[in-house]
């Protein structure tokens, strides 16, 4: 939202979205979130209305629009794709629940998972909405982050900065009963073309099985299949 792109009627609209994006706005709270006229942010909303961006609820506050939705369903996700073609190879080996991360704001989005066909396990159905103050996912996506996200997140985490400093060291994380009581997971990250961590690949499972220390057994395999979503992404970009 703090972008500038030298365009002001595009600025002030893409901020609209964001608003309307966290929580739905009546024209007063939008003026509060945006700092706008109420003039121009009824202008803009409602032209953006005009191109289903956004819509109204039953209560005629704006929200997003449908419009956002198929774009969003178009759009080609290339790190699912490539998580969809290692994930399966790293439940076989592990017999655990295996996730894809991405991070968004202050929450964490599971975009891709396969699940042991039996079994208790843990599982997070893909579109889980998690938060990012717990949890091995949560810790590796907050290590890579950039300062400002880290400070702000760190208000509510139950990690820190040193031990943010310590995963990107070793490069994974592991939790125990963070997110969940009596699950522990790992997690390793993905990287782009560019060497930058656009999601975090993890296991979970009771931690009957994975123990107090999963980063001992399953390190290696997380990492691996995380650098093999990595290679898929570096591969995808050059062609």
């Amino acid at each position: 939202m703090g972008k500038d792109s030298g365009i002001g009627v595009l600025d002030k609209s893409v901020m609209i979205l964001h608003v309307v994006a966290g929580q739905p706005c009546n024209l007063g709270e939008l003026c509060d979130a945006t700092g706008l006229p109420r003039a121009t942010a009824h202008r803009l909303a409602v032209g953006l209305e005009v191109h289903q961006l956004v819509a109204r609820d039953e209560s005629g506050r704006w929200i997003p629009g449908p419009t956002l939705g198929r774009l969003a369903a178009n759009a080609r996700d290339i790190v699912r794709e490539a998580g969809l073609m290692v994930l399966p190879r790293l439940q076989e080996t592990t017999g655990e629940s295996v996730q894809l991360y991405r991070r968004e704001g202050a929450e964490r989005v599971c975009i891709a998972a396969a699940e042991p066909p039996t079994g208790l396990r843990d599982t997070v159905p893909e579109g889980s909405r998690l938060p990012m103050s717990a949890g091995s996912a949560a810790k590796v996506l907050a290590a890579w982050a950039d300062p400002d996200t880290v400070r702000t997140l760190l208000a509510d985490a139950v990690y820190t900065e040193r031990s943010l400093v310590e995963i990107r060291r070793r490069g994974w994380a592991q939790s125990v009963a963070e997110r969940t009581a009596g699950v522990a997971s790992i997690s390793a990250p993905v990287r782009d073309a560019n060497g930058a961590v656009v999601a975090a690949v993890s296991i979970s499972g009771p931690i009957d099985r994975l123990g107090r220390r999963p980063g001992e057994k399953w390190a290696a395999d997380v990492i691996a299949a995380a650098d093999a979503i990595s290679a898929r992404l570096t591969s995808s970009a050059r062609n």
